[in-house]
């Protein structure tokens, strides 16, 4: 009885298991503020390297491929440079050129019921005159001269640290970036051929 008594009157060791539980609490919320700091880190150079390279491949040279091969490798070198474990894979890049930015804006699909998915049966309209079903209403690449081209870079790599996986976020990072501009008048437009009748989904 009397051992109790003494174990239950007993401080020594309290500011042990404080610090333990207090110092745990703090980790996980150290760990969570690097990780977001990174993340919004990364989403920033990201942008910025997108809107640099939208601006590169508007200019005259830019209708070449190697041009265009050229700027995509200065984004993924700058992407790698913040994280250098991406692979190729991890940095996917896309362009979709459209005649004007209000068909940009609006990136209507060309099937009837616009949801985007050329189901059997249904029909579609080349509205950009390329020949090839288009989910967006544009067309894949740079285009020509005064086409409005979106270019989009979205980046998958996994949290630095696996705190969010303990509330249920996700255990890799999904950033995206995208820029709309014009091309400079260096030539013509696109030239492309189709008609707007009407095209079976396959």
């Amino acid at each position: 009885m009397k051992m109790l008594k003494r174990l239950h009157r007993d401080q020594e060791g309290v500011a042990a298991v404080e610090f333990g539980l207090v110092a745990s609490t703090f980790l996980v919320l150290l760990m969570g503020g690097f990780d977001l700091g990174h993340t919004l880190y990364m989403q920033a150079i990201l942008q910025g390297t997108v809107q640099k390279a939208g601006r590169d491949l508007t200019l005259a040279s830019a209708s070449a491929v190697t041009q265009q091969n050229t700027v995509d490798m200065r984004v993924r070198n700058a992407v790698r440079n913040i994280n250098n474990s991406l692979a190729d894979s991890d940095i996917d890049i896309d362009r979709t050129y459209y005649s004007n930015f209000a068909k940009a804006q609006a990136a209507q699909p060309e099937d009837a019921n616009g949801d985007g998915v050329c189901s059997p049966g249904e029909v579609w309209i080349d509205r950009n005159f390329n020949n090839v079903y288009d989910s967006k209403g544009g067309a894949g690449g740079q285009g020509g001269a005064k086409d409005v081209v979106v270019y989009s870079v979205t980046v998958t790599y996994p949290r630095l640290f696996p705190v969010a996986t303990l509330i249920g976020l996700s255990e890799n990072v999904k950033l995206n970036a995208t820029t709309v501009l014009a091309n400079q008048p260096y030539g013509d437009q696109e030239n492309l051929s189709g008609s707007l009748d009407p095209k079976d989904c396959a």
